[in-house]
């Protein structure tokens, strides 16, 4: 079995693995959303506020964020190591691609958990 540095899993199955479970995560984070949406009678910003203020959105939302990033960087890495022969054109790119992966989960704690 090959493993790699750059790769999130151990493995190629493990790697496979949490990009399922990501994906499960998000389809029921959007389920949810639809079931906001279409039993919420008057969406206003109270309403909004309201479902993101619990703690259990919080958490959802924050979790939903972190399948998003695993589940960007493991479908781009695998698009990288694929079809970027060059290794400095491919370091540079999952380095920048780790850079907005961070940054993005550095700003959703900031959105989802400031007063």
């Amino acid at each position: 079995m090959v493993t790699t540095v750059t790769s999130l899993g151990r493995s190629g199955l493990h790697d496979w693995v949490l990009q399922r479970l990501s994906a499960v995560i998000m389809l029921a984070y959007v389920l949810y959303l639809g079931y906001f949406f279409a039993t919420t009678p008057e969406i206003t910003f109270t309403a909004w506020q309201g479902l993101f203020a619990s703690t259990f959105m919080k958490v959802f939302s924050f979790l939903t964020l972190l399948s998003v990033v695993i589940h960007a960087w493991i479908g781009l890495w695998i698009v990288s190591t694929d079809y970027m022969p060059k290794v400095g054109i491919r370091i540079a790119f999952q380095a920048i691609v780790i850079v907005i992966c961070l940054s993005l989960i550095v700003w959703g704690i900031q959105i989802l958990w400031s007063l």
